[in-house]
């Protein structure tokens, strides 16, 4: 199967149970050669990923919840967290800000591209990682509930202060198929000239 298959496959799933389809350790190997081999703006290495698996997983997804009820002032439904609690593990992406200050420091000239470019490598990261989940059958889907859940998470996985998280992944096998997919005319976003 080439890259542009595998793109494809690659679709929000949120029907998650906790049979894998390979090994924990090929999940962690994924992650470990994506995290190595992304592109990083002067090879900063600026990226940074917290695994979370098993107990701590339902941990995370609870704190979650806990989060949101307190900052809204409702009593939420748990549908949604109990779907990403019910997956294998949750992957959260991180990057870290003193090595961007370090760049933008000895590299002044570019200091006001560093967090953009950051990002653009964590975006790249989150791609990579959920690409190669699709390519072995695994589901995942990405979630922002930050800056909200940042203290819990600071405090219940003791994560470094000037890691800044961008953004959690459930995984997991896939209980249950995405609908497919709904294609547009391309035409209206490509442009071609030459």
């Amino acid at each position: 199967m080439n890259f542009l298959d595998i793109l494809k496959m690659r679709r929000s799933v949120y029907a998650l149970d906790k049979k894998l389809p390979v090994s924990k350790e090929h999940v962690l190997e994924i992650i470990k050669d994506a995290t190595q081999y992304v592109p990083d703006a002067f090879n900063m290495k600026s990226q940074r990923v917290l695994v979370i698996t098993g107990d701590k997983n339902k941990d995370f997804w609870n704190g979650v919840y806990d989060v949101l009820v307190r900052v809204s002032g409702e009593n939420l439904s748990h549908d949604k967290t109990d779907s990403f609690m019910a997956g294998y593990g949750t992957i959260l992406y991180f990057y870290d800000r003193d090595i961007l200050d370090e760049y933008k420091k000895n590299f002044s000239l570019y200091a006001n591209n560093f967090d953009n470019w950051a990002m653009q490598s964590n975006a790249m990261l989150q791609f990579a990682i959920w690409t190669a989940f699709a390519a072995v059958g695994i589901g995942a889907s990405l979630q922002h509930y930050n800056p909200i859940i940042d203290d819990m998470v600071r405090k219940v996985f003791n994560v470094p202060e000037n890691w800044v998280l961008v953004a959690q992944m459930p995984f997991g096998g896939i209980a249950a198929k995405p609908e497919e997919k709904s294609v547009e005319d391309i035409a209206q976003r490509i442009k071609v000239v030459g």
